[in-house]
């Protein structure tokens, strides 16, 4: 791993740390805080697809309905990988009351614009019950 794949990786965590916090915070413009404008991303409850960052706002209203800030939304496992203008992060979060056992998957697609990590997907997802 070179230097530079290190330092992005280093920095995509503390993105992504604060975007946690930010979630258990109920604070908005934390979460925002490192979309891209354009961002798409899918998730669990309706709607599956959502596009535009005033589109991934409204998500969490609904998250926000449900979800206390003493609830859990923690990750039990990451892995990123990064290049220079690209990188990913696959994670498995656990989320609710503080004995949470609810988890669910996440995937997160970053560009690198201007020096600065942009986080351009994401991707929510449950194993199927069936």
């Amino acid at each position: 791993m070179t230097q530079r794949s290190k330092t992005a990786e280093t920095e995509i965590r503390a993105l992504i740390d604060a975007w946690t916090a930010a979630v258990r915070r109920q604070d908005y413009p934390g979460i925002l805080a490192h979309h891209d404008q354009d961002i798409v991303m899918f998730d669990v409850p309706p709607p599956l697809q959502s596009r535009g960052l005033d589109e991934y706002r409204k998500t969490w209203d609904l998250f926000f309905s449900c979800y206390r800030p003493s609830h859990a939304f923690d990750i039990d496992e990451i892995a990123i990988t990064a290049g220079d203008d690209v990188a990913f992060a696959v994670m498995v979060m656990r989320c609710g009351p503080p004995d949470a056992t609810f988890q669910f998957r996440l995937t997160i697609g970053l560009r690198n614009v201007g020096g600065a990590w942009r986080i351009t997907h994401e991707h929510h997802s449950v194993p199927a019950t069936d």
